[in-house]
């Protein structure tokens, strides 16, 4: 059966997206609707993504626990700005038990005598849930700051969904903190968010950029959101995580209230902060290509794949076993390998490889053991060079470097050429259908924002941090401006 072409970008880049996912064996669509399956390849990203964040945010004495999936939909109710925000997403557990249809033989319905007391909503995040339960946990300024974080699935009833994008059910990190003053909140708040920067550049190799969100954008019940907005390769934006600062909101709504030093009685300040999957897909739109993912060697799972070729059975097992020894010592020096030892032609393990993006192949045959060499190959450009099989373990982990480097460079090149000002209404509808991101003034006016919006299909992303004062006027008011604001549109 032949191999399914991967759609190029220009061709269809929505396409091309699916595509990639499904030749590198990522994902798949759900019998449930709106849901994903993510495969041990898929998965094994995201573990390394749960492995580089956790130690992150240990190392800012975050401790990881666990809370319920079901939230009483009192809770949900008890501070108001969440409630509306979320009201449409949720998912509502209205009884306990099924029993068989008298009407139907072989169906179910819902048994009318387990109706439960009170509907559960399966949590779309978990604010409610968990300060509910911090209240119990503290009692004086010497519990503060409490610093929680959990690995956890959270649904949100999507009406158009996309692999990683978008889904109903999507896994994530929600770390939630309570601290004794506002100032400590914020701090901390952005703090969080530093490490998101840090990560999404440093590992992900995805240039982003730091901002605060607009009222109108901002996460419901939340005082502040900040957030990191990256580009990805058709110019539309991607939010790769937010951390709000909450105030005091959920601490009055659930009497998170501690003593302080004074013997006062005070209500706690408050921060939640996340990532998800979407990174995944994040990364698939930032650096993968028309033939298939790209990953950078930092977060890959497979950082080096050792692809053992034999043209003739009686050559295997001496190709084989160089393969392994290379392998054993790649690993000994620090390095993710594996090796295939797959009984496929020779263009079938490299093709699959190329498809699955991992940063350097290795391509050992018999006349490259004679020679002493194997053939390495980069999987962000795809150049190939022979290299003597005694510097392997000097050069392979200095050309990972390089790999990671030119994929940030690569990426930030792109956003910094495709990152344009405008001035007009004119030059900004321009520049917005031409897929960049747009540094325009705003009146601050949500009704303005709104109206952006809704007739160039883009939106504020964020108040970039570095964005210096600037007096102006507004692209679609004309009114007064101090400063640009990122626009873009997004996914």
């Amino acid at each position: 059966m032949a191999e399914k072409k991967i759609t190029t970008r220009q061709e269809d880049y929505n396409q091309w997206y699916l595509d990639v996912i499904e030749a590198a064996d990522l994902a798949e669509h759900s019998p449930v609707k709106g849901c994903m399956v993510i495969k041990p390849y898929g998965y094994a990203i995201w573990e390394m993504m749960q492995k580089v964040l956790d130690a992150k945010f240990k190392a800012r004495d975050v401790e990881n626990a666990y809370f319920p999936l079901f939230v009483p939909k009192s809770f949900l109710e008890k501070e108001e700005g969440h409630a509306e925000g979320f009201a449409k997403e949720c998912a509502i557990v209205t009884h306990h038990r099924l029993k068989a249809d008298p009407k139907n033989p072989g169906k179910l319905i819902a048994d009318p005598e387990a109706r439960l007391d009170e509907e559960l909503v399966v949590r779309p995040t978990s604010e409610t849930i968990m300060y509910a339960t911090f209240k119990n946990w503290i009692h004086s300024y010497r519990d503060l700051p409490l610093l929680i974080n959990q690995w956890a699935n959270v649904v949100r009833w999507e009406m158009r969904t996309r692999l990683f994008l978008r889904t109903t059910e999507f896994l994530w990190q929600e770390g939630h903190t309570v601290h004794s003053t506002g100032e400590e909140a914020d701090a901390f708040a952005r703090t969080m968010l530093n490490e998101y920067v840090s990560f999404a550049q440093d590992w992900l190799a995805v240039p982003v950029v730091p901002g605060q969100k607009t009222e109108s954008e901002k996460f419901a019940g939340a005082h502040t959101t900040y957030c990191v907005e990256a580009m990805m390769q058709d110019g539309k934006a991607l939010q790769f995580g937010t951390s709000h600062f909450l105030g005091q909101n959920f601490a009055k709504a659930f009497d998170v209230k501690f003593t302080d030093d004074k013997n006062e009685m005070q209500f706690g300040w408050q921060t939640s902060w996340g990532v998800s999957t979407r990174m995944i897909g994040g990364l698939i739109m930032t650096h993968s290509d028309d033939k298939g993912m790209v990953i950078p060697p930092m977060i890959a799972p497979i950082q080096v794949v050792v692809i053992p070729l034999w043209f003739k059975p009686e050559q295997k097992d001496e190709v084989l076993g160089a393969a392994e020894e290379l392998a054993e010592k790649l690993l000994a020096a620090g390095i993710r390998v594996k090796t295939d030892k797959r009984e496929l032609r020779p263009g079938e393990k490299i093709f699959s490889w190329e498809k699955k993006g991992v940063p350097v192949r290795i391509e050992l045959g018999p006349k490259d053991l004679a020679a002493g060499t194997g053939v390495v190959a980069r999987r962000d450009g795809g150049e190939k060079v022979s290299v003597a099989l005694s510097d392997m373990e000097a050069q392979i982990p200095e050309l990972l470097v390089k790999i990671q480097k030119a994929l940030f460079d690569k990426a930030n090149a792109m956003r910094e050429t495709r990152t344009v000002s405008a001035n007009t209404w004119a030059e900004f509808t321009a520049a917005i259908e031409a897929g960049n991101f747009v540094l325009a003034h705003w009146d601050g006016d949500p009704e303005t924002e709104k109206q952006i919006k809704t007739e160039s299909g883009a939106t504020i992303r964020c108040l970039p941090f570095n964005q210096p004062n600037e007096e102006g006027t507004c692209v679609k008011s004309g009114k007064p401006s101090s400063r640009r604001v990122l626009f873009a549109a997004s996914y």
